[in-house]
């Protein structure tokens, strides 16, 4: 038996998908890989086209002209679409690879799973870039996150940073993947779910350290051949 792969069909029919899944050979789901990843490149080159997180390149513009400012923008272009790419390959693959170690089940059905993940984080960017579009300004952190509420009563940057990492969106998504896991799985529920809830903290803990590498400041000493920034 075979059935055809729809991304959006199956988006809001998870148990279908699933049902699907365990008794029948999936076709065409290779293309709605593509799909996706296409309209990912699309998000953030088009973030990046409206200059989110490229504040600092502003200084290029004073300091060096405005050939160097076109170079600095053509290059930030570049290295976020390379750096989308990463994105996208380590949450499609990098993880459904890591579940299929820990949990023994099949890579081709965990690939299936990271697809919606990766849809559902690709839509939250979406969501808060229109958000930052409508208000004419971004914030450090996510609004739909637990950061602005840490940050009302934390002082430290990192756990703001940490609790930024948390929001509805990985409510959503760790819901999605201990479903997923748990019909091909013989694992009980709860250790399921203590897996990954342990996998998605560990995660917010690495991005929240890597948060406080200064990448835009090298970068921006990069461009500028060295001139301080202020």
């Amino acid at each position: 038996m075979i059935f055809d792969f729809r991304f959006w069909r199956y988006f809001s029919r998870q148990q279908e998908l699933i049902d699907n899944l365990a008794n029948a050979q999936m076709r065409d789901f290779k293309t709605r890989v593509w799909m996706v990843g296409l309209l990912g490149l699309l998000l953030f080159a088009v973030r990046e086209f409206w200059g989110m997180n490229t504040e600092n390149l502003t200084s290029t513009f004073v300091v060096a002209g405005s050939d160097a400012f076109t170079l600095a923008r053509i290059l930030s272009l570049v290295g976020i679409l390379i750096w989308a790419f990463i994105y996208m390959a380590f949450h499609f693959f990098g993880i459904a690879f890591l579940l299929n170690k820990l949990t023994h089940i099949e890579l081709s059905k965990l690939a299936v799973l990271q697809l919606y993940v990766l849809g559902i984080l690709l839509i939250e960017k979406a969501l808060m870039f229109i958000i930052f579009v409508l208000l004419g300004f971004t914030t450090p952190v996510s609004l739909f996150s637990f950061g602005p509420l840490a940050g009302t009563f934390l002082e430290q940057p990192f756990f703001i940073f940490f609790f930024n990492q948390l929001t509805i969106f990985t409510a959503l998504i760790i819901a999605l993947q201990v479903r997923f896991i748990r019909a091909f799985s013989d694992y009980k529920s709860s250790h399921i779910f203590l897996l990954v809830l342990v996998m998605h903290v560990l995660m917010a803990l690495i991005t929240a350290a890597v948060g406080f590498i200064p990448f835009e400041e090298w970068y921006v000493r990069f461009i500028e051949g060295g001139a301080d920034v202020e």
